[in-house]
Parts: structure tokens; sequence; C-alpha cells
């Protein structure tokens, strides 16, 4: 079970891809959005990505974060209550941290 520090970092991690998401949508760019599974089966075969975390954002939307802990590449996915996946972001050098939470009262 993830400890507190970790529940947060990816509570945190989700609200900034949210605001992405936001922002994308925002100025009019169509995001890339497809099926579920079709999503799924690209992550898996494509790039060998996994699940390595799972979220509820704003509008009851699904919030997943797939990893290649081998190659470091990563994927944050969006599912709405509709069953639309989209991208929100993606990259590589993906590596897990377990920096310390700041001391409460003090600044982050």
């Amino acid at each position: 079970m993830p400890d507190p520090l970790q529940k947060r970092l990816f509570a945190l991690s989700f609200g900034f891809a949210l605001l992405i998401f936001a922002t994308q949508n925002a100025l009019a760019q169509t995001p890339q959005c497809a099926p579920r599974p079709d999503v799924l089966t690209a992550l898996a075969t494509k790039y060998g990505e996994a699940r390595r975390g799972i979220g509820i954002a704003g509008h009851n939307a699904v919030m997943e974060l797939f990893v290649n802990p081998s190659t470091g590449t990563w994927t944050i996915i969006a599912t709405s209550p509709d069953g639309k996946t989209c991208l929100i972001a993606s990259g590589s050098n993906f590596e897990m941290t377990q920096d310390p939470a700041p001391a409460k009262g003090s600044p982050t």
C-alpha cells in the first residue's frame, strides 16, 4: 500500500495533468482521443507501458499513469464518464522518487 507521501505526489501529478488537459482544451486544440481498448493496446504494444497509477480527476474523469520502467517512457491518459480516452501528456526519463514531504507549515 502506498505511503501518504506517494498518494500526495500522485494526486499532485494528476492535478498538474488536469491543468494541462484544461489548457489544451482552452486553446481549442483537438486532443488525441480514441476508444479505451485501442489506447491501452497501443500503450502496451508500441511502448511497453503498463499502468502504475490511477485516480479520479474533475468531472469524474479517470486519470491513469502508464510507464515502461525499462525505457523510461510514460503516458498520462484521461477517460471521461462517456468512455472517451484522451492522451494528456507523455514523455521520457520517468523516475519514481521517494522524496520526503515538507515539514508542516513550511513552503513547498
